[in-house]
């Protein structure tokens, strides 16, 4: 027998816990599984000094798990498990499978399932990852760097934005670009190259992160030359995209050509009445905490708003 539930909340972190917080205090008894990671990307960063009521920053699995306690608290029924099959239906309700053999159907769905950060798969840059120096955002971490030398790596829109945000605190940036050209909006080229602390290195590649407990330099190469050099830099910034964890949901709810889910203007509306969609899964321009957290509390409004009007709340 299926599981009824009147709201299912899919993944946590910011934006899944937050949909929690609203749903319960509206006596929704929503039930959210936390995905395959509990917490999301926070879990991964070591400090966060941006989001608001911290004064004094917070470790990032700290802060989940202060919002999933705040989220069992109010009564979310918080569950481990792995959204791996759904089907969405135009009247509802739908119907959704955790762990390939728990199926549940909902009146109404919460999609909270974020995105993951591309990486360039270095062994020296999973050794970093986790407070060492390899970051994958510059608004996020750039604040640690202040006054330090670092590189971003990527050649696009976003890579010259992190290294542009970069430019303003940090002594110096160096830009990897793996071609002789960028991909990259022409004016956000030229802000680039008109910056004086930024230098582009073209046609370059890393090939070893360096340091023993912390980022001290970095190996590149020159991939027309071959000439092999290092640089000294403390911090590492990854620019080569994010990857939305949506592709369960392809064929069923609208996304763009990178895979985010498109919402309705000012809403976390999806295509599909009664699912609707928060965090980095269909962000890609601010992609953080305090938004995700923002529009999961959207979803829940949305998710409640939509069971008054069918006369199911």
């Amino acid at each position: 027998m299926a599981e009824h539930v009147k709201v299912l909340i899919i993944g946590s972190g910011p934006a899944g816990y937050t949909a929690g917080i609203y749903a319960s205090r509206a006596s929704l008894n929503p039930v959210l599984y936390q995905g395959g990671e509990p917490g999301g990307q926070l879990t991964i960063t070591n400090d966060v000094e941006n989001f608001p009521g911290y004064p004094e920053g917070v470790n990032g699995p700290q802060m989940m798990m202060d919002l999933e306690k705040q989220a069992k608290r109010f009564g979310t029924d918080v569950r481990h498990g792995l959204a791996t099959a759904v089907e969405f239906s135009q009247e509802g309700p739908h119907k959704v499978v955790v762990d390939e053999n728990h199926e549940i159907l909902a009146d109404t769905v919460i999609i909270s399932t974020g995105a993951s950060a591309k990486w360039l798969g270095l062994e020296s840059e999973d050794k970093f990852k986790y407070g060492g120096g390899v970051t994958a955002c510059a608004v996020c971490d750039g604040f640690f760097y202040r006054g330090k030398d670092v590189v971003v790596v990527g050649a696009g829109d976003t890579a010259c934005e992190e290294a542009t945000y970069l430019s303003k605190i940090c002594n110096k940036v160096y830009l990897l670009v793996r071609r002789d050209e960028m991909r990259a909006s022409r004016i956000m080229q030229q802000r680039v190259l008109g910056t004086e602390n930024i230098e582009v290195l073209w046609n370059t590649e890393t090939e070893e992160i360096l340091g023993e407990s912390e980022v001290t330099g970095v190996r590149i190469r020159n991939n027309k030359t071959e000439e092999v050099k290092n640089l000294d830099i403390q911090g590492f910034f990854v620019a080569i995209g994010h990857k939305p964890n949506t592709d369960i949901f392809k064929g069923q709810l609208d996304m763009d050509e990178n895979g985010y889910l498109i919402t309705q203007a000012k809403s976390s509306k999806t295509n599909v009445p009664g699912v609707f969609a928060s965090g980095d899964a269909q962000d890609h321009v601010y992609r953080q905490a305090v938004t995700a957290a923002g529009t999961g509390c959207m979803a829940a409004l949305d998710a409640e708003r939509y069971l008054a009007e069918k006369g199911l709340a």
